[in-house]
């Protein structure tokens, strides 16, 4: 059975590799972005942050592909500097799309799932959320965040159906990691016994099993993929 789908920050990285991986096994996906939808993919523009905009792009979608089954909460920044450094703006701005974002987005998919008595959210996090971060105070609390949210609705929504869980990557070949110093690379990386960074479909695959029928009894997981960088967290 298709599913419908939305994956915020679909256009790169870990957001397009989780809506190819989707897409590649007959789902009808749509992705937000706010620059350029990637080729194959429904692209609706829209910025978490805004409120209007999340309607419209669920409306668009819902349009298009009916409601949204599956959701996943990708989209997010970063803004790094140590504590001293990082004005008031700097933690809130991360916080409003990283955190706030993902209440927007689940919010908006819920009334939907809520009807048809079925229904998955992924969000995700980053082993930075149970680690923290130096110079990442505001990522790591927003990603940390996450965990309560997930947590709190998955015991909100279980008996409708609706399975809430979180994934938590660690070091993965993306854009925002290639703003990360070489050194700061070198030292996460030498903490994952794997010995290697992730590539954006290492983190595919979890996502979409968590959005299966074979993880229907799974919801209010934190679901590490990061070559074991985070155990004891």
């Amino acid at each position: 059975m298709t599913r419908s789908v939305l994956v915020t920050g679909g256009n790169r990285g870990i957001g397009l590799a989780v809506a190819r991986a989707f897409a590649a096994q007959g789902d009808r996906v749509a992705v937000t972005h706010r620059g350029s939808a990637p080729a194959g993919l429904l692209g609706v523009k829209c910025d978490v942050t805004d409120a209007d905009q999340v309607d419209a792009a669920f409306a668009g979608a819902e349009a298009a592909h009916g409601p949204v089954e599956v959701l996943v909460s990708n989209a997010g920044i970063t803004d790094d500097a140590l504590l001293l450094r990082m004005p008031p703006e700097r933690f809130t701005r991360v916080l409003d799309t990283n955190l706030t974002g993902a209440y927007r987005v689940v919010r908006r998919a819920v009334p939907g799932m809520l009807r048809s008595r079925r229904g998955r959210i992924i969000l995700v996090s980053s082993v930075s959320a149970l680690s923290g971060a130096t110079g990442q105070a505001n990522y790591a609390a927003s990603k940390a965040g996450m965990v309560g949210l997930a947590r709190s609705l998955a015991r909100e929504l279980g008996s409708r159906g609706i399975t809430v869980n979180v994934v938590a990557p660690g070091l993965v070949l993306t854009d925002m990691a290639g703003k990360l110093s070489a050194a700061r690379r070198a030292e996460m990386l030498a903490a994952v016994p794997l010995g290697r960074h992730a590539d954006p479909e290492d983190v595919a695959g979890p996502i979409r099993w968590l959005a299966s029928d074979e993880a229907r009894y799974i919801t209010g997981a934190v679901l590490p993929v990061d070559g074991g960088a985070g155990m004891g967290h």
